[in-house]
């Protein structure tokens, strides 16, 4: 266990401190993607059923302030079905901008060993691995974002779609 944590401490300072950045960024936009999956297997159901009592209890629903009471309704719930998924997206797109910025200051750490060290290849290739490690690190956790949030987003777009046609303008 042990070994464990050092070989990942060892990644993180090869990496620079932007990896820890995209390291809390991929936890924070993991957490967000399970408070969605854990939303659907919870709270989903009273959401929709408290806005179907109220549908359903109206005496008419043809007239055009029924319109706008569904439309209210369904906005409602679309709202609390999507959540945090905005957020969530913009991690994704987060993430491969970190790891760019990572690859910037790693050149620069490349360039600075340069202007002082006249070219020493011991210490550019430091550089050189705290420029690339952050750019995988960025992609991957992205790609990871994107699988996660793709999932979500299916998932949304099928239940808002549900409710949508449960609310029936018929009576």
């Amino acid at each position: 266990m042990q070994g464990i944590y050092h070989a990942i401490m060892g990644f993180m300072e090869q990496g620079g401190d932007v990896l820890w950045l995209i390291a809390g960024l991929t936890f924070f936009m993991w957490t967000l993607i399970v408070e969605r999956i854990l939303y659907f297997r919870t709270e989903h159901v009273g959401v929709i059923r408290t806005s179907t009592e109220v549908w359903e209890s109206r005496p008419e629903r043809k007239s055009w302030s029924a319109h706008q009471v569904r439309d209210q309704l369904i906005s409602e719930a679309s709202e609390k079905i999507r959540g945090s998924l905005p957020l969530i997206q913009t991690c994704v797109m987060l993430c491969p901008l970190l790891g760019l910025l990572g690859t910037v200051t790693g050149m620069i750490a490349v360039f600075d060993a340069m202007a002082t060290q006249g070219g020493n290849a011991r210490s550019m290739a430091s550089g050189v691995s705290q420029a690339t490690i952050p750019t995988m690190a960025g992609m991957i956790a992205s790609l990871s974002g994107v699988l996660g949030s793709t999932i979500v987003k299916r998932r949304v777009e099928f239940e808002t779609e549900i409710f949508e046609d449960h609310l029936t303008m018929d009576h």
